[in-house]
């Protein structure tokens, strides 16, 4: 994939991974680099200063940041898809305020997990959305609301809400997505609008938002393993001098290799068959189907090398272990199921669905 982070930032968001896992919330020095990356304006329209980036674009970004720090890249991956959602669902109308900073960082849940009342000025909102990537950080957040029995989504000011830390993972703790929660707040009329469910081909793009980090971060293990290889690391217990002089270990760094280059290019495809916009429901669970394989492979990769690290592989401060936790939590995503996938795809092909 094209690189838009040199070496300099890409520096920046390795040495802070740690940090970032151990506060759970990203580092302001790598929330720095993301957004002189422009990535938190990916999916900024442009008469608001942004790019609107296409999925192919948006996911060689979020693959790129997820290299150095997946729990950057996934924040960002949700900034994306936020932003996307207020300018589908407002469109025309989308609140000048809520991307008057293009480079801002938004957050939100599609989950209706909170009730509306209307009343003088607006809409009342009371209460809580889970696993909210970014929310400690974000300016604004996206969020569903039931309306008298309407689905809504709403754009409400991060400061207007509070935050319960309530984020407690083995892998992804970097990305802080704790619970927002709502208080009798008055979301006024021009931010709340009825909210239909988002067409086959933007779905697709919500999944690549969720894939394309881990993709990034199966390739940020292979560069610590292809480290070792350059090394003077030699497998324990043997006669050889290096690592690479072993035909099965030069095997698996192919077999890693070659599952990390096969997951890239699903994420590509499946990027750009969105970006066509002619999605069937056929099509649409195969793309699911894909993008779970995608993940599969990624989380086979890193247990071959896993493997040739040996036991030292899980060490703290080996960052593959990091890289191993962060793919096997990220690749649980409902966007990444497979046997909803599965039951979807053999709807569409049987003509039930």
């Amino acid at each position: 994939m094209s690189e838009t982070i040199g070496a300099g930032q890409a520096r920046i968001l390795l040495a802070n991974a740690a940090k970032t896992e151990q506060q759970e919330r990203p580092a302001a020095e790598s929330l720095d680099v993301a957004r002189r990356a422009g990535a938190f304006a990916l999916r900024v329209p442009e008469r608001f200063g942004g790019t609107w980036a296409d999925a192919a674009t948006t996911v060689r970004r979020l693959a790129e940041l997820g290299r150095y720090c997946p729990a950057t890249a996934w924040v960002a991956g949700t900034c994306g898809t936020a932003k996307t959602f207020v300018g589908d669902v407002f469109g025309a109308e989308a609140p000048d305020e809520f991307f008057a900073d293009p480079e801002s960082l938004a957050c939100g849940s599609g989950h209706p997990t909170a009730t509306g009342v209307r009343g003088p000025g607006g809409v009342r909102v009371d209460g809580r959305w889970a696993y909210v990537s970014g929310c400690e950080d974000a300016a604004w957040a996206g969020l569903a609301v039931m309306v008298d029995g309407t689905y809504m989504f709403a754009a409400i000011p991060a400061s207007d809400l509070s935050v319960e830390r309530t984020w407690d993972a083995a892998g992804l703790r970097g990305t802080g997505s704790h619970t927002l929660v709502a208080r009798d707040v008055l979301v006024p009329e021009a931010r709340i609008r009825p909210a239909r469910p988002p067409g086959p081909a933007l779905h697709v793009f919500y999944g690549t938002t969720v894939l394309a980090p881990l993709v990034g971060a199966a390739r940020g293990a292979l560069d610590v393993t292809d480290a070792m290889f350059a090394s003077d690391r030699k497998p324990s217990m043997t006669a050889y001098a290096r690592m690479g002089e072993s035909p099965a270990a030069r095997q698996w760094l192919a077999e890693a290799t070659l599952l990390v280059d096969r997951a890239e290019r699903t994420l590509l495809a499946i990027a750009d068959a969105a970006d066509g916009g002619d999605v069937s429901p056929a099509d649409h669970a195969r793309l699911h189907l894909d993008m779970v394989d995608a993940a599969r492979d990624c989380r086979a990769a890193v247990e071959l090398m896993l493997d040739l690290h040996g036991a030292s592989g899980f060490a703290s401060a080996n960052p593959l272990q990091r890289y191993w936790r962060d793919i096997a939590v990220g690749s649980r995503h409902a966007h990444l199921r497979s046997y909803i996938g599965v039951e979807r795809y053999g709807e569409a092909l049987a003509g039930t669905a």
